[in-house]
């Protein structure tokens, strides 16, 4: 009997150790899927939430992507770039609530799912394009810019992954960009895809054929 609590008594301090350190590990990766400017979650932690999301057919893939970011930053400065990001994420994870989830694909783009509950969607997001443009708090007010906004329903295109809705999104939010139309919903036809799995012409991308929807 002694020699069992002897052994115990040794095991204890291991167990103990191991269990802090499992602790440490979760956190850690918690930590490492979130971007430190935004607390968005990063492209790793957005897709693996996203992808669950996506099971249900009410489910939208939204892409936000700020408009004159640079002349942001060239004329306010890094800080006040920044300080413009932290305030569109913010503002999206306001809108997105604890039923979707946002994150921050990378530079002044962002990506959010959201479950459509009452089939308003085209409404709300109107509403998110205006609250998504007013100066960020605390800012001097001439930092401020718009976002446009590009959104496709995934029941529009059942079967369709997580990269090939982002790809409708992305799509559609260049077209409002470029119209100056704030947002714009993905078409149910053709478009123009790219191997990588964004819009044509984006650095680092190779071109494509169309190919037709699911």
């Amino acid at each position: 009997m002694s020699t069992l609590l002897t052994a115990l008594a040794a095991a204890a301090p291991l167990a103990a150790g191991w269990a802090l350190h499992t602790v440490w590990l979760r956190r850690s990766l918690r930590t490492a899927r979130r971007d430190p400017l935004t607390g968005l979650r990063t492209r790793d932690g957005f897709t693996r939430r996203a992808t669950a999301l996506l099971k249900d057919p009410r489910a939208v893939v939204v892409l936000a992507d700020v408009d004159h970011f640079k002349a942001i930053n060239d004329t306010h400065g890094h800080a006040a770039g920044d300080a413009l990001l932290k305030a569109t994420a913010d503002r999206l994870a306001h809108y997105v609530g604890r039923d979707g989830v946002a994150g921050r694909l990378g530079g002044d783009e962002f990506a959010a799912v959201v479950i459509d509950t009452h089939g308003t969607i085209g409404d709300l997001l109107a509403v998110l394009h205006g609250v998504l443009a007013r100066p960020a708090d605390g800012m001097d007010p001439a930092v401020r810019t718009t976002v446009s906004l590009g959104w496709v329903r995934a029941a529009d295109h059942p079967g369709e992954d997580l990269s090939g809705l982002l790809r409708r999104a992305d799509e559609a939010m260049y077209t409002a960009k470029q119209a100056r139309a704030g947002v714009r919903r993905a078409g149910l036809g053709r478009f123009l895809a790219t191997w990588s799995g964004r819009r044509a012409g984006r650095r680092g991308t190779a071109l494509a054929g169309p190919r037709d929807a699911a």
